[in-house]
Parts: structure tokens; sequence; C-alpha cells
């Protein structure tokens, strides 16, 4: 699968990172997901019972455990999609319609950079990385590499913290009222799971480079081989676009929303960068 970054500065030294929005990526491999605990068991005992030898390319034969983990994790989160689905239906002004403000409140508290290292699924096999034309290559992909080593040492210690607090706010399902800790817990547990895993898989991606005869990594907006998993593509319109900036060098917001425009980005998403150093 091929993925579509955005990277371009926000705000002095803080840049943006954003996937492109694909409507076929938000459908995949949806079907693979168990609906119910009776589907998931089996799932599980079949990745389990499986023979690594038969298929040493496959992930999920070579190492049960980790597709496994994978598998509860995706039927978790498919729960907890669909609970939100309810919520944001509910009639307003009802305690459910209430909660639903909540949430939004808290999932505004996100950073960024964390939503958009979750959009790098292990699907994922090559991006095509897009800039403006002023910046150069290797800055460019070495700030990738920065976020995705800070990306995989914040969000381990996070989830181990998010791991520890569970059984803590499972406390207060004793009490008749929706236990909205220990679902933020949750949430928060398969958030920082899911960054971990895009750290790691864009880490892999930026570095995983073979050596060219001249010694250089990467021709300005060229890729020198064809196999290689990234494509680093300047691009002039983005560069214009970013001229709309202020006396401050910041981007107004009315530039940030062309750009989401023209790149087919979330603008919610961008606009929490002119907020984040």
């Amino acid at each position: 699968m091929r993925a579509r970054l955005i990277v371009f500065p926000v705000k002095g030294r803080n840049w943006c990172f954003s996937r492109s929005i694909e409507p076929l990526v938000s459908g995949s491999g949806s079907g693979n997901i168990p609906s119910t605990l009776k589907d998931l068991w089996k799932k599980i005992s079949f990745n389990s019972n499986s023979n690594p030898n038969v298929n040493s390319s496959s992930n999920s034969n070579a190492n049960p455990f980790a597709a496994n983990a994978e598998l509860v994790v995706d039927f978790v989160s498919n729960k907890m999609n669909k609970a939100w689905i309810g919520l944001e239906k509910a009639p307003e002004g009802t305690f459910k319609n209430k909660l639903h403000g909540v949430g939004l409140k808290l999932l505004a508290r996100v950073k960024p950079s964390e939503i958009f290292l979750k959009s790098i699924s292990n699907e994922v096999s090559h991006i095509e990385v897009t800039y403006p034309s002023s910046l150069n290559a290797r800055l460019v992909r070495r700030r990738l590499r920065h976020i995705a080593t800070r990306g995989s040492i914040i969000h381990k210690k996070y989830l181990y913290g998010s791991v520890t607090l569970l059984p803590l706010t499972s406390a207060f399902t004793v009490l008749p009222l929706p236990n909205i800790p220990f679902f933020w817990c949750l949430f928060r547990t398969y958030s920082h799971w899911r960054a971990l895993k895009g750290s790691e898989k864009l880490l892999q991606l930026v570095s995983d480079t073979p050596e060219t005869p001249d010694g250089n990594e990467v021709e300005h907006g060229t890729k020198k081989f064809t196999n290689s998993p990234w494509v680093l593509q300047p691009s002039k319109e983005l560069e214009e676009l970013l001229h709309h900036g202020d006396e401050h060098d910041d981007l107004k917001k009315q530039a940030i929303l062309k750009i989401c425009k023209a790149f087919d980005l979330n603008s919610n998403d961008v606009l929490k960068y002119r907020n984040t150093m």
C-alpha cells in the first residue's frame, strides 16, 4: 500500500506532518476484523495453531503472538468506534449527547503528531513525501526520521502508563454512571499502541535505503532506486501556498485551509500544529 505524506513548516521550526486522506484506505482491512468474541477466539486459535514454516513470508504466521495482539486491538477499536458513533447520533440534550461533547474536548487534546503516526499502518509499504520545493530533501528526510524515532520512545512510555492505569480505572465500574476514566484510558492505550507501531513502520521505511555509488542517499526531488520504499517529491504548488504567511513567519489559518484542500488533508489535525511546539 502506498501512502502520500505532506510535510511543510507551520510556525518557525514547527513542522506539519500529515497524510493525505484516501477513500480507498479507510475501508481497507475492515472485513478482516472479527465482530464477535466467538469470531475473535476462532482467529486467535487459527493463528496460534498455524505452522510458521508453511509460509515464512507471512508476518501473521511467522509471529502468531503479534498477529493475535493486532486482532485484539482491532476488535477493541471496532467496538469503541461503534460506541462512539452511537454517542454521536444521540439526540441533542440527552446524556449520551453530553458524553459525546466531553469526548470531543478530550480528543482535542490529542497531539497532531500522534494522529499522524497512527495513520502509518502496517500495510503501508511505500511512501511519497511531498514538501515545499525550497526545502532540502535531506532535511525533510531527517525530520521524518526524527519524528519517527521520538514517537517510538514517547508512545512506548505512555503505552505502559496507560496499561498501568487500566486496572485502577476499572474500579469505577461499581458506580451507576458510565466509567469514562476507564474508557478514556482504554482509548489512550489503543492510540499509543497504534502510534508506536506507526513510528516503527515509518522509521523502517525512511531508513531502508540502499547506498548509492557516489555516497549520496537521495537527489533533490528524485528517487535513485526504483525499489526504494520512499519517494521525495518537491512541490512548487505547496511552496506558493506557504507564501501566505504573516510578518512573524507563521502560516495564516486561511493559507493552511488552502493547503488542506489542495492536498486532501484533515484541516482540524493540521491546524493543531500551529499551537503545538
